[in-house]
């Protein structure tokens, strides 16, 4: 008896559903097409705010090696004296003989004339690179 009932329904379900496909097979004849405008959004950005992360300072401390005094031999002696000093004290006062005779290139800032008392210092070069010129004062000076 249940599966005489279920395909009554299902022949029900059956007319209902094909009686009703037609209905809107006509409307949908009968519809004019409009055509929807596209406008485009605009997209705003939102704010990001960070939040502010407080650090503790911590006192930042020279590398020991840079503090340990050098002996600067006689050639470079002759320019930033003959005591021992740290390399960083050399080369400032490399830097300071530079200035005062004005031997940093006009045009090239990075490039170094040499003088009588710094050419032998930079091995006979006439001028040399800023960075090359620290390569080169290291092979005059040794441990004090």
């Amino acid at each position: 008896m249940a599966t005489k009932k279920a395909t009554k329904k299902k022949a029900t379900k059956r007319a209902a559903c094909g009686s009703h496909m037609k209905k809107k097979a006509t409307k949908k004849a009968t519809k004019k097409v409009t055509k929807k405008k596209v406008t485009k959004k605009k997209v705003t950005k939102k704010k990001v705010t960070k939040k502010k992360v407080t650090k503790k300072r911590v006192v930042r401390q020279p590398n020991p090696a840079f503090m340990k005094p050098m002996q600067p031999d006689m050639v470079l002696g002759e320019v930033v004296g003959s005591k021992p000093l740290p390399r960083t004290e050399i080369t400032k006062k490399l830097w300071a003989y530079i200035k005062k005779n004005g031997l940093q290139d006009t045009v090239n800032k990075r490039m170094i004339n040499a003088d009588e008392k710094l050419r032998p210092v930079f091995g006979g070069k006439w001028q040399v690179n800023m960075f090359e010129m620290t390569k080169l004062v290291a092979n005059h000076i040794s441990e004090a």
